[in-house]
């Protein structure tokens, strides 16, 4: 019986369990949400209720911002002219206000969930 090298064995478990397991962050819906002049856009985001979301987050500005929400229980460091990703839910329906930590008062937003 000839024995396959460890690096071998390693990569074919890999394409085997890789075919067969989904992705850790996997959403039912995803939305884009932008930072630019220190406002979040679009201020007023609307999904399905019961959905796993996931939030794909563009800062377009230079400063970093943090994504924050305690109703979404979700807080993410964007760093400037880059993107990040926070993943929530499922969500009952209602309300879940958001908000830039850095720019409170004009990074803004709410996640409606229907």
């Amino acid at each position: 019986m000839r024995k396959m090298p460890l690096a071998v064995s390693a990569l074919t478990l890999s394409v085997l369990f890789g075919t067969f397991m989904a992705p850790l962050a996997q959403a039912d819906e995803d939305i884009k949400l932008v930072i630019e002049n220190h406002l979040f856009v679009p201020t007023e985001i609307r999904v399905s209720a019961n959905q796993k979301i996931r939030i794909v987050i563009d800062n377009r500005d230079a400063t970093p911002e943090e994504f924050e929400s305690q109703g979404l229980r979700a807080e993410k460091v964007i760093p400037g002219k880059s993107k990040g990703v926070v993943v929530v839910g499922p969500l009952k329906p209602g309300r879940y206000a958001f908000y830039g930590e850095f720019n409170a008062k004009t990074a803004q937003g709410v996640l409606i969930a229907e």
